[in-house]
């Protein structure tokens, strides 16, 4: 039991001089724009089973300020996994700040479990070493879900594709695990913010209220592609940002980012 305080005491305390030195040193930084509202400039596409650029019928959109993710043109989803990169820059110690909503009908043909879910890729590998056929980048992934009108479905937890994270000091034991946000039923804009410290320690914050921090993001876990298999255990220190298209309309505006310095 005094163990187990005194890790949960050091963790809090972790947390707490984290965000006391990301204050002090971001009061004067200024934001960047990921995304100018008009087109994808910056920005490149991967969808599973396309060639890298190839927008397949037009995934991805700008629509009233927004990169919108639309199904319009599908009929089913056919295992049409995507992801929208950055692709100007590489992130290492930052804070990620957007806004998402859901709206529109799941498409059908699409897995149960992506309806009103989708999510932001930190630390991505570079969507050049991308294969044909792979659903999803190696990455951490801030996972987005709306509510599905009752029952509890909390937003912002973290999946791990092709990566492994630590929680509370010891390896996560599942694929995706839960935050601590509230679940969000209507189709309004969520605001998500993300603090990295490189892969030692990560915050997700939804409205103002950290609701999951994680640290050791490394390649591992399920779903490592075979041109990553050399690579597991290695650290992933920093990485591309991308958004994911799962099979469910979602729009994402706002799309920010500052350096911040490490606290490591």
């Amino acid at each position: 039991m005094k163990k187990i305080f005194y890790s949960l005491l050091f963790l809090g305390v972790f947390i707490i001089i984290g965000f006391s030195y990301y204050n002090y040193n971001t009061q004067n930084n200024q934001w960047e724009y990921l995304f100018n509202g008009k087109n994808l400039d910056g920005w490149e596409i991967k969808i599973n089973r396309n060639e890298l650029g190839d927008n397949y019928k037009n995934t991805f959109k700008v629509k009233d300020g927004a990169i919108k993710v639309s199904y319009e043109n599908y009929e089913s989803f056919d295992d049409r996994f995507g992801h929208i990169f950055f692709v100007k820059n590489k992130f290492k110690n930052y804070h990620l700040s957007l806004e998402y909503k859901f709206s529109g009908a799941h498409l059908k043909g699409a897995p149960g479990w992506s309806i009103k879910n989708s999510g932001i890729m930190l630390h991505c590998q570079d969507p050049e070493t991308m294969l044909i056929n792979q659903d999803f980048p190696v990455s951490a992934e801030v996972q987005l879900l709306g509510g599905l009108g009752k029952g509890n479905r909390s937003t912002a937890n973290i999946c791990s594709p092709g990566t492994d994270v630590d929680i509370d000091f010891k390896l996560a034991n599942a694929h995706c695990i839960n935050s601590s946000s509230k679940t969000y039923h209507e189709d309004d804009w969520v605001k998500v913010d993300v603090i990295v410290y490189s892969n030692k320690l990560i915050h997700h914050i939804i409205s103002n209220d950290t609701v999951l921090s994680y640290s050791n993001i490394k390649v591992g876990g399920n779903n490592v592609p075979i041109n990553f298999l050399d690579k597991i255990g290695d650290p992933l220190y920093e990485g591309y940002i991308s958004l994911q298209s799962e099979g469910h309309p979602v729009e994402f505006k706002n799309i920010k980012i500052k350096n911040i310095k490490s606290i490591f």
